[in-house]
């Protein structure tokens, strides 16, 4: 079954020429070169590095949504970033809102193109697993940090990833994937994994 997810994975990937927005370091990542189309930008996850959003603002003009709750404020100010102290999640309450309230929220109708940096430390499932294709399909890219894909050799776990990836395909292939450095490599069976991944679709 694992080795049908990969195949599938691979299956969808296309090439198209990328650009590195953030910086070379953490908080950097590589996004198709179609940016003087995009109008906003939706981040979860801020911390305390938005060089992402802040290259996007200097040189595309593209205003960013950022939202953590585990920050007072971001460490970006200024017209094109608007800032909620709230956590993605499945539900709107207290201290979380969903990625769907979060864009009718900020945004309203407007059809402007969208894309999302979603780096959330794990919570991704939870947001991917409520969200609709519809909502996902709306952004014109999505960056997404995928963690613990060691739990991929646990077929509970697998069969979650894959359905997330399903829905994702419906509307978007994948134009880069790369691991991260910081959690190493998995293996069995001679299947080897990141622990973490960055996956751009498009």
């Amino acid at each position: 079954e694992l080795k049908m997810f990969l195949k599938r994975f691979r299956e969808n990937f296309i090439s198209c020429e990328l650009v590195r927005i953030g910086g070379a370091d953490d908080g950097g990542y590589l996004h198709p070169n179609n940016l003087k189309e995009i109008s906003y930008c939706y981040s979860p996850g801020v911390s305390f590095t938005s060089n992402f959003e802040k290259e996007l603002s200097d040189t595309y003009n593209i205003k960013s949504f950022m939202a953590d709750a585990s920050i007072d404020e971001p460490p970006v100010s200024g017209q094109n970033f608007e800032f909620i102290q709230k956590f993605l999640g499945t539900y709107t309450k207290d201290k979380f809102i969903t990625l769907s309230d979060w864009i009718s929220d900020s945004i309203g109708e407007d059809q402007g193109n969208k894309i999302l940096q979603m780096d959330i430390e794990g919570s991704e499932y939870d947001v991917l697993i409520y969200e609709d294709a519809k909502t996902l399909a709306s952004f014109s890219t999505m960056i997404i940090e995928f963690h613990f894909l060691q739990k991929l050799f646990e077929k509970d776990f697998l069969k979650m990833f894959s359905a997330i990836f399903e829905k994702i395909y419906k509307n978007f292939s994948i134009c880069h994937v790369h691991p991260n450095n910081c959690c190493g490599i998995a293996e069995l069976d001679g299947i080897a994994i990141p622990r973490v991944i960055e996956v751009t679709f498009i």
